[in-house]
């Protein structure tokens, strides 16, 4: 592989490493409290759009 080729898939990993950690600060998603898929999906929704604004 090349050096540019590897710094971009470091880039993108290091985006989704970010993002992941950003989530799990939200203790109830990182735990998993949710019993329900459907409450667990709503509450990483929530979480994720409260991270983006």
């Amino acid at each position: 592989m090349s050096p540019e080729h590897e710094a971009e898939i470091c880039k993108e990993r290091n985006q989704i490493e970010r993002a992941i950690n950003g989530l799990k600060r939200f203790r109830a998603l990182a735990s998993g409290f949710d019993k329900r898929a459907a409450n667990y999906f709503a509450s990483c929704c929530l979480i994720a759009t409260l991270t983006w604004l």
